[in-house]
């Protein structure tokens, strides 16, 4: 295996490479990740869309002070619950950052679970007009008013071929499409070309899974973990704020659901249990339709460095 020395003096012969460290929630991504940024001495930058939030640490298990002083961080605790923030944005974010770092980084990582910043950065976003606030408070007004099988008739009138694309059950993801159909004049499935932008740099993908009932075993685990470390205290202080786009999150959304009288807190708890497994599925079947992607147990890190080692060079 090549030492960090020897990496550090040749590295100048590497192509500038994004090695994306990506898996499923609870898989243990943050571990590894200190370990390649170490022997890669590469920064690492957040691909996770709610550690960004500096308010959400212990519901989004963001990275210790401890691990965030082994490497360089970038995108954990940036913005606040109260700030604007999209897949969009992060990627101008992200691209304008790369170009700094690999002057002088010929790895930089990219470590996270949110598919959405993930294929931003890789791929590309296409360019969907912002939406006005007029257009955002009459839709979701209509849902207020008249709930998901409404809205959801209504995409299926203006735009039948992104029924087929989109989560029908997340009424946020409906109302998004629905908005652009309304200040665009055209279905949203047109705007979305899928085509994958060129960059100027190189992309290795490294992604890590374990057998299903040892992730469900690790993801209930971690719950507990998350409420032995203050997870309820820390909903309870933004459960004001609960219509935020960036707290309707596993972890928040049921705990509200506890709050609001709905359910009690040890169903609550069953509940973020069941609703982390259930991403982490989602998060498998998208990853699973990229065939760039090379998969690992997240045991094997001085496989993983190998192969990363031959990748490069």
């Amino acid at each position: 295996m090549t030492t960090n020395s020897d990496f550090t003096s040749i590295h100048t012969t590497i192509q500038p490479t994004l090695l994306v460290l990506l898996g499923p929630t609870g898989v243990g991504k943050t571990s590894i990740s200190l370990s390649l940024a170490k022997h890669f001495h590469a920064p690492v930058i957040s691909s996770d869309s709610r550690q960004i939030y500096r308010e959400l640490k212990i519901g989004t298990a963001a990275p210790s002070e401890k691990e965030l002083a082994q490497a360089e961080h970038f995108f954990i605790g940036t913005h606040s619950i109260f700030d604007a923030y999209n897949a969009g944005q992060y990627e101008l974010d992200v691209i304008s950052l790369l170009d700094k770092f690999f002057s002088k980084h010929p790895v930089t990582l990219l470590v996270g679970g949110s598919m959405m910043y993930i294929d931003a950065v890789c791929n590309g976003f296409d360019n969907i007009p912002s939406v006005d606030a007029q257009t955002r408070t009459y839709w979701q007004e209509v849902y207020a008013e008249k709930g998901l099988q409404f809205i959801q008739q209504e995409l299926k009138r203006l735009d039948p071929e992104h029924v087929g694309q989109v989560d029908m059950l997340n009424y946020k993801r409906v109302l998004h499409a629905l908005e652009i159909c309304s200040i665009t004049g055209n279905p949203y499935s047109e705007l979305r070309t899928g085509t994958k932008k060129q960059r100027d740099f190189n992309i290795l993908k490294i992604g890590l899974n374990l057998p299903r009932p040892e992730l469900y075993e690790r993801i209930n685990l971690r719950v507990d973990i998350m409420m032995q470390n203050g997870l309820l205290e820390e909903a309870r202080k933004y459960h004001p704020y609960k219509q935020l786009n960036a707290l309707n999150t596993v972890g928040y959304k049921e705990l509200y659901e506890y709050m609001d009288g709905k359910c009690s807190l040890e169903e609550a708890v069953q509940k973020i249990k069941q609703d982390s497994r259930r991403y982490a599925k989602r998060q498998l079947t998208w990853f699973n339709r990229d065939q760039d992607i090379h998969w690992f147990h997240p045991d094997e890190t001085e496989k993983i460095i190998d192969f990363i080692e031959n990748q490069l060079h």
